[in-house]
């Protein structure tokens, strides 16, 4: 509440500072030592804001947001000028007296606000992670349309300015608790992928959650197996995963997260041979346990060519990034209802390991984003509710299950879980979503 007082306070007195440098041509002869206005001016383009967050990049954002923020205060002040220029309500000359005057001022003033929104503009759009690429994309579309710039502008400035506070609110929340190592389970964590995603070095298939879970003490491993393979296949990658983390740290067991597929591949290396005393806990994340009937539909509609043809670009693409033996089509069929049936008769919970499952849903297709907003009605006609993918009566398995989504369109997508867009979802931390769920493994001894 003292920062938000105190950066009103900042946004109008710095507004109402470059509104009389901007139309100095009108205001210099009647303020002495007018040139403080104009160093106050340049002074005011390099440090906007009195109050400023924790790190480099969003000092940044913070200092360009100040500026938008300033110059639509300044902006509306200077348009109000010229308005009353036309009455005789200034003590000044009005348009009608001294038309170059006021000419020669609204250029100057225009320049002087251009050049604060671009300082802004700039700032904000180099700095900002979540003003994301539509945004982006539209204000470079309708800048140059009245009305509708303003209300991009506005759109701009919500969304710096929530990043802004809940970014720096998350690091302050970290730094105070860090001493707590709330993460710091008695087993290495484990993540595992889902299908058609690999565990690449520069783009983390779970985004920003393993950073986060660092920061609170955990120590992460992951599965590193191939982006398409067979359950079977994929078990079988993971168990030697599994054997060499034990190997290597001396750990004994580890904990795992595995999100979709990754759920059923980690279900079917429990069962083999000395895997199972090596896990201590595992946490399906939207994992289809019961298939998904849209699979079924797709495949028995699509003719078997054009899956060849789309499995044999699918599989040569992958093994040029590093799988050694992708098979698209085996793991599109272990995704089907029908293949999850006959799985779960048969691979049982294995006793002496925990098993806890979570699962989340859109509320509105639009809530998602391609092709999840696609493949949302498919699966609402053959799932019902769901997350883009997966219907909700899929997730559940194990001695435990949590349901998430959030009130009005949105909802949580099955890329939301994993942090897939980077995206700060109003009502659902992710990154803290993980934090607490590593937290309540190490709380029961795991």
């Amino acid at each position: 509440m003292k920062n938000k007082l105190i950066n009103t306070l900042n946004y109008t007195l710095f507004s109402l500072l470059i509104f009389t440098a901007s139309n100095f041509f009108i205001f210099k002869e009647r303020m002495p030592y007018f040139w403080i206005f104009i160093i106050l001016y340049v002074i005011i383009n390099i440090f906007p804001v009195f109050v400023l967050p924790e790190t480099k990049r969003l000092k940044t954002c913070a200092r360009g947001n100040g500026l938008l923020i300033e110059f639509l205060g300044s902006t509306a002040l200077s348009v109000l000028l010229f308005l009353l220029s036309f009455t005789k309500l200034l003590p000044v000359d009005n348009i009608f007296q001294n038309p170059k005057l006021w000419v020669v001022n609204t250029l100057i003033a225009i320049l002087f606000e251009a050049t604060v929104f671009w300082n802004g503009m700039l700032r904000v759009f180099f700095s900002s992670e979540q003003l994301g690429v539509t945004i982006r994309v539209k204000a470079l579309v309708c800048g140059m349309i009245p009305i509708v710039h303003l209300i991009v502008l506005g759109q701009i400035i919500k969304i710096a300015a929530y990043e802004i506070e809940f970014e720096n609110q998350k690091l302050i929340t970290d730094r105070e608790r860090q001493s707590q190592q709330i993460c710091a389970t008695k087993y290495p964590i484990l993540m595992v992928h889902g299908v058609f995603f690999r565990d690449f070095r520069y783009f983390n298939y779970w985004g920003r959650i393993p950073k986060a879970l660092e920061a609170n003490g955990a120590r992460i491993f992951y599965g590193n197996h191939q982006s398409a393979a067979s359950v079977e296949t994929s078990a079988h990658e993971i168990a030697e995963r599994i054997l060499k983390i034990a190997a290597e740290t001396g750990c004994g067991k580890v904990n795992i997260i595995a999100h979709s597929k990754g759920g059923l591949d980690c279900r079917n290396a429990l069962h083999l041979p000395g895997i199972a005393e090596h896990v201590a806990t595992l946490t399906t994340i939207n994992t289809p346990h019961r298939g998904c009937e849209f699979a079924d539909y797709l495949l028995s509609k699509i003719p078997q060519a054009e899956q060849d043809t789309v499995a044999k670009t699918y599989n040569a693409a992958l093994k040029k990034l590093g799988d050694p033996n992708p098979d698209f089509l085996a793991a599109v069929n272990n995704l089907t209802a029908s293949f999850c049936k006959q799985f779960n008769e048969t691979f049982y919970d294995v006793p002496g390991v925990v098993y806890q499952s979570v699962g989340s849903k859109l509320n509105k297709a639009a809530g998602g984003r391609f092709p999840l907003n696609f493949t949302y009605h498919l699966a609402k006609y053959f799932d019902g509710a769901n997350d883009g993918l997966v219907g909700e009566n899929s997730f559940p398995w194990g001695s435990s299950y949590q349901m998430l989504t959030v009130n009005g369109d949105r909802g949580i997508s099955h890329g939301d879980m994993i942090d897939l867009n980077r995206q700060n979802i109003p009502a659902f931390d992710v990154r803290e979503f993980y934090v607490q769920l590593a937290a309540n493994l190490k709380y029961r001894g795991f």
